[in-house]
């Protein structure tokens, strides 16, 4: 077959796979948004699950403190190396520490523990709903006439907002720490220094920006991760496999929500 031919066949291909594509993003984003609506009228019903989201937000944040500690405090070191060398070629390595504030608190910060925790955090919301799923559990609370939205989804969900802005904030003060480690070791700069670079170049609107950015993504990958998990079927294998796609989905949703929130928070800044 001429290949002008070929590529005439695979085209209705090409665009039948687009059309699915697009009609699965939509249904996916109105199904979620329908369970955001479920559980926002499920908060205000009593009784209120105070316990369970104080449970939540221990496993889903407190536990979470150490990946985002390590993550920001050798990303943090690594930026102070790589912008100390990169503007001592300028004669700027002395205000290192207005790079690394401004980066680390506006997006570094934020995103990276987002990343990470929200990966994390995501999948093993997945993995529980969904293995509750399969084994039938989800429709053993509906049958005693409970809600499993109220139940599993809302205090899940509220505690990965809330968890979220406090990780992103531990997470930008580390971060800026370690990048003092390095600034001071490799550049010889003072702490004196490059503390004062920091506290003159950042301030509450550019920490705003990015703590206001983490309350959304702690909500994307909360309500992702429930959402698959309602959503698992086929067994053991379909737990596993709807909790790899719940960590695909959070990444690329938190990285295009990071420019969407960034375009609309930015003319705040400053």
């Amino acid at each position: 077959m001429p290949r002008r031919d070929r590529a005439f066949h695979l085209l209705p291909e090409l665009l039948a796979g687009i059309g699915r594509g697009a009609l699965d993003f939509i249904e996916t984003f109105g199904a979620i948004s329908r369970l955001t609506g479920q559980m926002l009228r499920a908060f205000f019903v009593r009784p209120f699950e105070f316990r369970e989201t104080l449970r939540q937000l221990y496993a889903l944040g407190i536990q979470s403190v150490s990946i985002g500690f390590l993550t920001a405090l050798f990303t943090g070191a690594v930026m102070a190396l790589q912008f100390g060398w990169g503007l001592e070629r300028f004669g700027a390595a002395n205000y290192v520490g207005k790079v690394i504030s401004v980066g680390f608190v506006m997006e570094l910060g934020p995103v990276l523990t987002a990343l990470l925790v929200g990966g994390r955090v995501g999948a093993g919301i997945t993995a529980e709903l969904g293995s509750m799923n399969v084994t039938e559990q989800i429709d053993a609370i509906r049958a005693l006439g409970a809600d499993p939205v109220k139940k599993l989804v809302a205090p899940r969900v509220l505690a990965c907002t809330v968890a979220m802005p406090i990780l992103a904030l531990m997470a930008d003060v580390v971060g800026i720490i370690g990048g003092m480690f390095v600034a001071v070791a490799e550049q010889g700069l003072t702490t004196a220094w490059y503390m004062d670079q920091v506290l003159t170049t950042v301030d509450i609107s550019e920490v705003l920006h990015g703590l206001i950015k983490s309350v959304f993504f702690g909500y994307f990958f909360g309500i992702i991760g429930c959402f698959m998990g309602l959503q698992t079927r086929g067994g053991t294998e379909g737990v596993g496999r709807f909790t790899t796609r719940t960590v695909v989905i959070t990444s690329i949703t938190i990285l295009v929500g990071d420019f969407v929130l960034g375009k609309v928070l930015l003319p705040f800044v400053g």
